[in-house]
């Protein structure tokens, strides 16, 4: 059995409703299961993957985790399939993702913001949130591309969430 997660990306910034999408299959009776969680509270169900003779096909689903307590602004979203013999979870996936809604309260979309010469994450979140005080969202929101919050660089893409 195999499975390819497509959707969502590793460290894409995601809302209430996320979803998971790519191929999966590979046994007669293909069950799968995701789960989304934190640490602290999870998510999980089932959705079922394959052709019923051994193939592989596409699976989309959407997840509402509205009602979860995550506490961290990081999520991880794995998907595997069980196995019949001994219960354990095999061929797991794990995508780790950026809760939106436990960076900025009302989440709904992130902007992309192209660093020129002289800006800082302080005179970025002045501009976006209405204080520099609050340049501690864009770190969270780019996990991947500020590794140094007192380094950025002109060019830089950075992701600003917005509600």
């Amino acid at each position: 059995m195999s499975i390819d997660v497509q959707q969502p990306r590793p460290y894409e910034i995601v809302g209430t409703r996320i979803q998971i999408a790519g191929t999966a299959g590979g046994a007669f009776e293909a069950n799968f299961t995701y789960r989304l969680h934190e640490g602290h509270d999870e998510v999980m169900d089932s959705f079922p993957a394959g052709d019923g003779v051994g193939g592989h096909s596409q699976f989309q689903i959407v997840v509402d985790v509205s009602g979860a307590a995550f506490i961290l602004d990081r999520i991880l979203v794995e998907v595997f399939h069980t196995s019949h013999k001994d219960g354990a979870e095999l061929d797991k996936v794990v995508v780790p993702v950026v809760f939106g809604p436990k960076i900025v309260p009302g989440y709904r979309v992130y902007l992309e913001h192209t660093v020129v010469s002289s800006e800082t994450l302080w005179s970025i979140a002045a501009r976006y949130y209405g204080s520099g005080n609050l340049y501690h969202r864009l770190v969270a929101a780019n996990p991947v591309t500020i590794t140094d919050p007192n380094r950025i660089a002109p060019g830089q893409i950075v992701r600003v969430p917005q509600t």
